[in-house]
Formats: C-alpha cells, structure tokens, sequence
C-alpha cells in the first residue's frame, strides 16, 4: 500500500526531512500481529526519537525500529502506573488535612477523570497522525514552537518529579541509617549526611538503569516499585488503628542518649513522661473535617495535577505496547488511573483519620514524631526510598527524549550522546535537590506550571489543531469541549500560581512545614 500525497506532505515537513511514525498508526488496522513482528530492522539503526524512516526510494516504509512491540497489557499498566505513582503520594494526607475529606474527593475524583480525558486526545491526535512522541505532535499542530514547547515542559515537569523523588532520598535515607546503627543524630557522620547520600544513589542505583537503551527494560522494576508503595499503603491503613490520637510524641532529649533502647514502645513508657515522653494535651485538633479552606489549601489542586502527571510516558508505553491500538492503550491508561486513584485515596484518608489537622507535608516525618525507632515504619521508609529511586529512570526517559527531539533530531542513536544527557540530567537535579528548600516547594511550582501545560493546554490545542476540520468542524462538540479544557488549565495555573505567590508573599508558608 502506498501513501498518498497528504501523507507524503506531512512526511516531507517534518524538521529533518524524514517521517515522524506516520505510516505506522496510519497501517496500524491493515495489518495483522504476525506481519507487525515481521517487519522489525536492526535495532542498531536507530533514532533516538523514535521515528520511523521511509524507504529513498518511496517503498513501503520501514516500522519502527527501537522496539519490537511486545510489552503485555500487564506490564504496560505496571509501567504507566509506576509513572504515576511517585513522591506525590506522600503529601496527600497533608492535602486533605487542608481541604476536608469531602472536598479531597471531590478534586481527586475530578483530576483523575481529566486526566483520563486528556489522554484520549492525545491518543486521538497520535492515531490521525500517526506520531507517537508527544514533542512532535507539538510539531505537527504548531511547527517548531509547538515542538520546543512540549519539550521545555517535559523537561521541567519530569525534573522537577525527580528533584521531589530524590529529595526524599535526601531526608529519609539518614534517619533510616541512623535508626538502625543507633547512632548519635547531632554527630557528623558522613553517613548521616543527605547530600552525599543522594550522590551516592544516583551514581550506584539511577544511573545504571538510565543508561538502558529501552523504556520496556525497566517494567520488572517499575512491578517491585509499586509493590513497594502497595507496602506503604498497608502500613498507613494498619497504623490508623495503631496510633491514639492525640499522639505521645518523641521527646527530642531521648535523641541525645547515647545507650537509649529502642525496643521501648510507646505504651511502655505511658507512665515515663520524665524520661522523654510528652503527652499531647491539646486533642481540639482531633476531629475529621468534611470541607475546610485555609491558605495551605492553594498547594492542594498543584500536588493533585503534579500526581497524575503521566501523559510523557503514554506515547512511549503505547509505541512499546502488544498488539497496539487507541482502544487497548485507553484501557491502560484507565486502569493505570483507578489503580492509582484508589491507593491515592486510602493513604491520604487513613493518613489523614491518623494525625487530623497535625499531620506534615511528608507524612513519613509525622509518624518519624512519635517514634522515629518503629520497625514498621522504618520498614516503610525503606520501600518508599527503594519505589521513587526506581521510578526516577523512568521519569528520565522522556526528558532525555524530548532533549533529542528539540536539539538532535537528525542525529542517529549515540551511546556518548545518551550517556552524556543522562549524567547531565542527574547531575543538576542532584544540585537542585540539595539547595531545595522543602518538597512542597517543590510540588507547588511544578505543579502549577508544567502539569496543567501537559495535562490541560496541550493535549487539548493538539486535539484541535490536528484534527481535520471534515472530520471534526470547529464548533462541534468534541472540539468545543477540547476548547473548554485548555482555558481549564490555563485558569488552574493562573489560579494557583496566584495563591502560591500570595501564600508566599504573606509568609504563610512557613506553616506549610519545611523539613
């Protein structure tokens, strides 16, 4: 089957002169699974944006040549879901604290379905097309802005998820080494010491994985990634029933006992309020809310849009996908969601129902107040580290992609080239991460910028610029509703960006909780 001269058209204005995928949605229905595995080249001649290139002589073009397509449903939702999941999980409870849980459900249940929608057009505008990187849809709807745009946000959404992951590296990982050696915290250990921590992942565990060739090699991963938070998640719900509220919280003088016994619980040492326990007296704070609004509740809607943020990993998991269509890749992304909506759920209500109006913007620092010697929760921490640890390479995947695509776009695969970008990339998110003030700073700005560009603005402008005015008029529903939800996203960022700067200006933020 030949292409014809429309199809030929778009190939011939693409930025390099060469194809962006557009054949191979486009024969996608022609063609059975057998001729799909059949016609894969060496995988050694390849672009690093995941092109795939037509024949000089104006054959039949190749498909794609950077992955065979084998990726189970199974997998590809561990993928996408892991994707999904990260570090936003940990300030949920700390956001419905700030809403009521009425209110929280209500936006969850709101970002969650927006979320779902906004990959339907990019699916959409990918399948008319046929291009499956989000940088050239970009292209295809807007030329070279359209491009540079999709990829500056990208990159800074993806940089700022790893700042966030690895921040977590950084507070956590010393308080989990320095429970189990029974060190002395004020001492200057080299070991206790964060910023070298976070160094020494990123060199010894990260780096590693982000020097493979192929986002489908990390999918065992991202399975033990969210088994890791499926742990977490048991733990908040156990520990609801675990912890009275108002708390007995840790005594900072125990800190300094060289010999303490960390085997002492807390209801052990009720009666030792001499010894280094104090009772919380004040329990006004004890009481679920169903709606409330405060100056924190501005940092709300940006940590929900920042944690269903996953539409720069869809393109990459659909291409890698078994027998891939629009259909089969929606089902993924729906359940990738409700999965994660649902753990989202139950961690920040018991969260929530454990600590009520104490709980921090890092809920593992909460329970850290009570006892930060708990082997339960030490436990925790460690799955927590080892799930955003492994999430990181996946997140840096499409950084390193959209990198290629706005700077190297003629250029072949490069192992230098792909090495270099991924020691770059770690490199300075290592320094931000360190110089960070505290990881709802973190969340609130990316949140309110990025995340509403790829979620909200540019699935939806794609939608419309991409797809034919014959096949979809101007004012048809489909686009008026496309319409609808990019002005969505441009008053979401407006709006939030507004409170942050308020919330900040006004010193408020102090309450937020730093670290």
């Amino acid at each position: 089957m030949e292409p014809d001269q429309s199809e030929m058209s778009i190939l011939g204005h693409s930025p390099n002169g060469k194809g962006h995928d557009l054949e191979d949605d486009a024969y996608v229905p022609m063609k059975t699974m057998a001729e799909e595995l059949d016609t894969f080249d060496d995988p050694d001649a390849i672009l690093e944006n995941e092109e795939f290139l037509p024949n000089g002589d104006g054959r039949k073009p190749m498909r794609f040549t950077d992955f065979e397509g084998k990726t189970s449903f199974g997998m590809s939702v561990f993928n996408l879901g892991n994707a999904i999941m990260g570090s936003g999980i940990l300030g949920l409870a700390y956001a419905m604290a700030n809403t009521g849980i009425l209110l929280f459900l209500f936006l969850l249940t709101a970002v969650a379905a927006l979320s779902s929608y906004s990959i339907h057009l990019l699916l959409k505008s990918s399948g008319i097309v046929g291009i499956r990187a989000y940088e050239q849809l970009g292209y295809r709807a807007f030329g070279t802005t359209g491009k540079m745009a999709a990829g500056i946000a990208i990159t800074l959404q993806n940089i700022g998820a790893m700042s966030s992951y690895l921040y977590i590296v950084k507070s956590e990982f010393p308080l989990v080494i320095q429970a189990f050696s029974r060190a002395d915290p004020t001492a200057d250990l080299w070991y206790l010491n964060g910023n070298y921590l976070v160094i020494m992942v990123s060199i010894s565990v990260i780096l590693p994985l982000a020097l493979m060739k192929q986002l489908g090699y990390l999918g065992y991963t991202s399975g033990f990634s969210l088994s890791c938070m499926v742990f977490f998640l048991s733990a908040v719900i156990y520990k609801k029933f675990q912890i009275p509220c108002p708390f007995e919280e840790f005594s900072a003088a125990n800190h300094t006992v060289p010999h303490l016994d960390i085997h002492l619980n807390v209801t052990d040492n009720h009666a030792l309020h001499d010894n280094g326990l104090v009772h919380e007296v004040d329990d006004s704070h004890c009481g679920a809310k169903m709606f409330t609004m405060n100056s924190q509740t501005a940092y709300t809607i940006p940590i929900l849009a920042f944690a269903f943020v996953c539409h720069p990993e869809v393109l990459p998991i659909y291409t890698e996908l078994r027998n891939p269509s629009q259909r089969r890749m929606q089902h993924v992304s729906n359940l990738s969601i409700l999965v994660m909506y649902t753990m989202y759920f139950l961690a920040a209500l018991f969260g929530y129902l454990t600590f009520y109006g104490k709980t921090e913007p890092e809920l593992l620092h909460t329970y850290s107040r009570i006892d930060p010697y708990d082997t339960l929760i030490l436990c925790v921490r460690l799955a927590v580290l080892t799930a955003v640890t492994l999430t990181v390479p996946i997140v840096l995947f499409p950084v390193r992609r959209a990198l290629n695509q706005m700077f190297f776009s003629s250029k072949s695969f490069n192992w230098l080239r792909h090495v270099a970008i991924a020691i770059t990339l770690l490199s300075l998110i290592n320094i931000l991460v360190i110089f960070a003030p505290n990881i709802l700073g973190i969340f609130g700005i990316i949140g309110a910028t990025s995340a509403p560009c790829l979620i909200f603005i540019f699935p939806a402008v794609f939608y419309i610029r991409i797809v034919p005015k014959e096949q979809e008029p101007m004012f048809s529903t489909p686009k008026i509703l496309a319409a609808c939800f990019a002005a969505l996203g441009v008053a979401f960022m407006t709006m939030s960006l507004s409170f942050i700067i308020i919330d900040w200006t006004t010193g408020s933020s102090n309450s937020g909780g730093g670290h």
